[in-house]
């Protein structure tokens, strides 16, 4: 059912909207242009596509018993390789602040020009854009398609539609092929799923990001810009008037008219503007937007509106920039006659790079200063002491020790804080060094004990003394601490 809504306002009361409540999709067949942006657009494809895919390929040497893929998330051993960076669980901070410098970088970019990253850099845009690519390649231009729906026969239609939609399998496959390869040796998983000896859950989610490319890219497309991502109306409330944004200069542009009919008014003396009304901004627009009705939600920003609109006016000999990357505000300005003013640098875009910078100098500088050692402790809960019967007390603490070396080390640990304090590994440690017992843990990995602090010294009651576990690498001298506390009664 056809279900209208009637709309009053404060002008007209008695004004009907005749359009249908839920308006059915329209199939976009964005045309191909060419020009600045339309370059720009498949530069940043071709780089983000080619580190995509090849990126699981390049080798890193991490020296023996390491993984040499440079980026490698290894779930069996709770790792994350990045080149030279190992992250390991208890690290995921750093994951944290990553999240925090991208959110912030797609702030700063909104707050300086929009949708940047919608219209150039956002996944789905990529991956529709090769898409779209393919259609064309395969089944032609609209305009070639509206001519083969008159001539060409049912089968070429069938061949060319088979075509590109296995096209569009091959690179939805290769897509979710290529997920899957960050969380393995890649050349080792490529032969195994060449073999058919991978393990199941690879497969299974090379199938599933096989089935979400082809449809988001292949069929939804622009519904997911304007209907599924919430970045668009997160944008919203974080632009200004100061930001730069894809838009139709109406105070140029209007008003609008065919070439004839503008050329007609200019011979008469009467004011026209420059659009031609020609449409072909609407026609190169991947989500279907008529960007001379102003801001929009389904508008990406990808600039191939001002490509369209620049072929135009060269061809009927007008100045370029009809459509173009513009704030509102000076359009405004130039409307009364000022001057168009630019404030990229202002407090807000001020503000979000300082956050970057902060954000990003303390974790290059935790980065450089990590030690390559660790320990964690854990004091004994049930019971917090135990009285010995030489009338000495005793706590108990788990001890987690860390080795993100590549290679064997030894660890000499140490307790202080704690007057008089005896030290015991529970199961025995033959080795000392200078009167501490030794510990060997293996290269990249964790080593758990129990150790157990006693002192014979008098404590005040309800004693809850400060104390310092150490652990010293024998041969290098490094040397990491945990704090805990000795509970007394």
């Amino acid at each position: 059912m056809n279900m209208a809504t009637k709309v009053e306002t404060l002008d007209d009361p008695g004004y009907d909207d005749d359009a249908p409540l839920y308006e059915a999709r329209r199939k976009i067949y964005p045309i191909a242009v060419h020009g600045t942006f339309r370059r720009i657009k498949w530069a940043l494809l071709i780089i983000t596509l080619g580190v995509y895919y090849l990126l699981p390929f390049l080798r890193w040497d991490r020296g023996p018993n390491a993984p040499s893929q440079a980026v490698l998330v290894d779930l069996a051993n709770g790792r994350f390789y990045f080149f030279f960076i190992e992250i390991w669980p208890q690290e995921i901070y750093y994951v944290t602040g990553l999240l925090i410098l991208a959110a912030l970088a797609l702030f700063l970019m909104n707050a300086v020009a929009g949708r940047l990253w919608c219209g150039y850099l956002c996944p789905q845009t990529v991956w529709t854009d090769l898409f779209q690519a393919i259609e064309r390649m395969v089944e032609g231009d609209p305009r070639e398609r509206r001519e083969k729906l008159k001539s060409a026969t049912r089968t070429q239609r069938a061949f060319e539609a088979a075509a590109k939609h296995a096209l569009w399998l091959m690179v939805a496959w290769w897509t979710g092929g290529a997920w899957v390869l960050y969380f393995a040796d890649a050349p080792t998983l490529v032969w195994q799923l060449f073999t058919g000896t991978a393990p199941l859950v690879a497969y299974l989610w090379i199938a599933i990001l096989t089935f979400t490319t082809y449809v988001l890219a292949g069929h939804m497309r622009e519904q997911v810009c304007t209907y599924m991502c919430p970045w668009p109306r997160i944008q919203a409330a974080l632009t200004d008037e100061y930001a730069y944004n894809v838009t139709y200069r109406y105070d140029r542009g209007e008003p609008r008219g065919s070439l004839k009919k503008t050329e007609a008014l200019r011979a008469a003396g009467v004011p026209a503007g420059d659009c031609v009304d020609c449409r072909q901004c609407v026609a190169a627009c991947p989500t279907g937007v008529d960007i001379r009705l102003g801001s929009q939600l389904a508008c990406i920003q990808c600039g191939l509106c001002i490509d369209a609109c620049d072929t135009v006016m060269n061809k009927v000999g007008r100045p370029t920039g009809l459509i173009a990357y513009d704030t509102e505000m000076n359009v405004e300005r130039r409307l009364k006659g000022l001057a168009p003013v630019s404030k990229i640098l202002r407090a807000r875009t001020l503000l979000y790079s300082a956050l970057i910078l902060i954000v990003g100098g303390i974790m290059v500088a935790a980065l450089a200063t990590r030690g390559s050692e660790g320990v964690a402790v854990i004091h004994d809960r049930n019971p917090l002491f135990v009285r010995l019967s030489d009338g000495s007390l005793r706590n108990a603490y788990s001890l987690r020790l860390v080795n993100k070396q590549s290679m064997p080390r030894r660890f000499a640990i140490a307790v202080d804080g704690v007057p008089e304090a005896r030290l015991e590994i529970v199961g025995g440690i033959s080795q000392t060094e200078n009167g501490h017992p030794v510990v060997e843990v293996g290269p990249d990995q964790t080593y758990e004990l129990r150790a157990l602090v006693s002192t014979a010294a008098k404590l005040p009651a309800n004693a809850s003394l400060p104390v310092t576990f150490s652990i010293t690498d024998v041969a290098g001298g490094e040397t990491t601490t945990a704090p805990d506390h000795f509970k007394g009664p």
